[in-house]
């Protein structure tokens, strides 16, 4: 596992061997982060189940300003350290979802970029979509990025910008409507 381009380029990460971790796919994150490179530039991103950091990591990489990073799982706050080596402008949280986004709307904390990659058995992804916009986390402009395998994932508060299927997972990535 590596981060795919910017200033980073070809920078290898730790943690695919995590138990509970799931790396996005390199060719997925290619796409991904090519469907949203003019949203990127100076940009407040959060990494919400951020597992080995690879997506933040990206983001920062390709010129994000800020990178919040969230995990629960306490075995990756010394990968996410490790993998962030060197890199500045970031924020790791070992925490819940649910304490982290409560927390960012108690302290009027907005995002630019959301990339919501959760566990895909969980199916959390419209609760979250949900949470995001009734509470106001994203600045005018913003997108939220999510990836998940066999979820229903709909939304009337958002508008599909881009969907793109890569074997069994899907990656759609919502604006506001």
């Amino acid at each position: 596992m590596r981060v795919i381009s910017g200033k980073y380029k070809g920078r290898n990460l730790k943690g695919f061997d995590i138990d509970g971790t799931r790396p996005t796919m390199d060719r997925v994150k290619e796409s991904m982060f090519a469907s949203i490179q003019n949203k990127i530039k100076d940009s407040v991103v959060l990494d919400l189940f951020a597992g080995s950091g690879a997506l933040g990591i990206e983001a920062l990489s390709n010129g994000a300003k800020e990178v919040y990073f969230i995990d629960n799982n306490t075995e990756i706050e010394k990968i996410l350290k490790d993998n962030l080596k060197g890199i500045e402008s970031y924020k790791i949280i070992i925490t819940d979802y649910n304490k982290a986004l409560k927390s960012f709307r108690d302290n009027s904390i907005k995002f630019d970029i959301i990339l919501l990659d959760p566990p895909y058995d969980r199916h959390f992804v419209n609760k979250i979509l949900d949470f995001i916009y009734d509470n106001n986390l994203l600045n005018e402009g913003g997108i939220v990025v999510t990836e998940y395998e066999t979820e229903k994932v709909k939304s009337d508060k958002f508008r599909i910008y881009k969907t793109k299927r890569y074997g069994h997972k899907t990656v759609t990535i919502f604006d506001i409507v």
